[in-house]
């Protein structure tokens, strides 16, 4: 009954009446992840000093609706819009209609095919090897995939070079021209049409490709032509305890006119019942136009330890320097936490973890309070940042 209500809820709320969607089996769902605790940042190289605060967290909280139509001939018919739930008084993160996974598509013994926004292929192998997080705050929101400075996809008409764009050239993303690398691999794809094979065997195939919808020509001659794909095959057997996957990424003219930015990921794990352990590493390539490619890779270790139908896990993850760009920009981090699960849909952990920059290194996980300018919440050069917490996590 409450579903019900929140499915006619949500037909107001679009302006579609509500008898009309439930005939196409309209679903609300989401995941509500919040923590609550302490986040401590060094001194940064710049200078800012330290600073100790207490906060409460949103931990990538979401809510959609989706549905599912059966078309007739084994085909079926499917959409999903999902969004951003800023639970906290911040304005780290805006309400943004499908700002998340959000697409249309039809499925049938071919697989699925659809077109939207959606996460990459090579971001969805992430669910193969992280599995040593409580709470929000481990490598996959911090360094795996994470190798880029976040924010807006950079325009590619702009002046995108590394480290950071000529003076005077034209800027369009801010965030690149503080000196972000490339467009980033774990960002979901848009203006994308998406294909994932059914599963056979254990083994499933997957590709995006993101139109070059941003072309733009000038009175004589293509200033940029940016597109970009991304393909994935994984695989999992033996009752589940084995899952591997590769992953390969090309970003053509995103960082620098004729360059074509490329990358490959092998991830993985083995669960042998005492202990679920995960593999990540990750290699990226960003194009130059002086001084060589800009190359770095990322490498991680996770683990699961169950304690009944609860969870002790851990997290180490690296990133090393950026070669051809000059500077110490790696950085290491690290987790450790308890899970206590009181149904399928409700649990609770607390935790540790930390954060380690090198001079020029900026990670940071995202949703975390501001430094001691008690403004910037992105990260500063040679920061290192820590946090322990309590965190609750519901599913409806």
């Amino acid at each position: 009954m409450q579903k019900k209500l929140l499915t006619l809820a949500v037909a107001g709320a679009l302006g579609v009446p509500g008898m009309a969607l439930a005939q196409t089996g309209v679903e609300v769902y989401g995941t509500i992840n919040m923590s609550f605790g302490n986040v401590k940042y060094s001194g940064a190289t710049a200078g800012t000093p330290s600073v100790s605060k207490w906060d409460v967290a949103n931990n990538a909280s979401n809510y959609g609706v989706r549905g599912r139509e059966n078309l007739g001939g084994g085909l079926t018919g499917w959409y999903q819009i999902e969004q951003n739930a800023p639970m906290e008084r911040s304005s780290n993160v805006a309400i943004t209609p499908a700002s998340r996974n959000s697409a249309v598509g039809m499925q049938g013994g071919f697989g699925n095919i659809f077109m939207g926004q959606w996460t990459t292929p090579w971001a969805d192998l992430d669910s193969l090897w992280s599995v040593g997080t409580a709470g929000g705050w481990g490598p996959v929101t911090s360094i795996i995939g994470r190798r880029e400075t976040t924010g807006t996809a950079p325009n590619p008409n702009c002046a995108n070079t590394l480290p950071v764009p000529a003076a005077g050239a034209a800027v369009c993303d801010a965030v690149e021209a503080g000196g972000g690398v490339g467009h980033p691999f774990w960002r979901r794809l848009s203006n994308a049409v998406f294909y994932q094979s059914p599963v056979t065997g254990g083994m499933q195939f997957k590709l995006a490709y993101q139109t070059n919808e941003g072309k733009a020509i000038t009175a004589s001659t293509t200033s940029a032509n940016p597109s970009m794909w991304s393909a994935s095959a994984q695989w999992a057997g033996m009752g589940g305890a084995a899952r591997i996957g590769v992953a390969i990424d090309r970003h053509k003219e995103f960082t620098i006119l004729g360059g074509t930015d490329s990358g490959y990921a092998v991830k993985g794990g083995w669960n042998f019942g005492v202990a679920d352990i995960g593999l990540a590493l990750e290699r990226n390539t960003y194009k130059q136009a002086t001084s060589g490619d800009a190359t770095v890779s990322q490498y991680g270790l996770a683990v699961a330890v169950p304690i009944g139908g609860n969870f002790i896990r851990g997290s180490y993850a690296k990133a090393t320097d950026i070669k051809n760009v000059g500077g110490e920009q790696g950085a290491k981090m690290y987790n450790v936490g308890y899970e206590h699960r009181f149904s399928k849909r409700t649990q609770v952990g607390f935790g540790y973890a930390k954060i380690i920059n090198e001079a020029g290194g900026a990670f940071i996980w995202s949703g975390l309070p501001s430094d001691a300018t008690g403004v910037n919440n992105a990260g500063l050069a040679g920061q290192d940042v820590a946090t322990f917490f309590v965190n609750m996590i519901t599913r409806f």
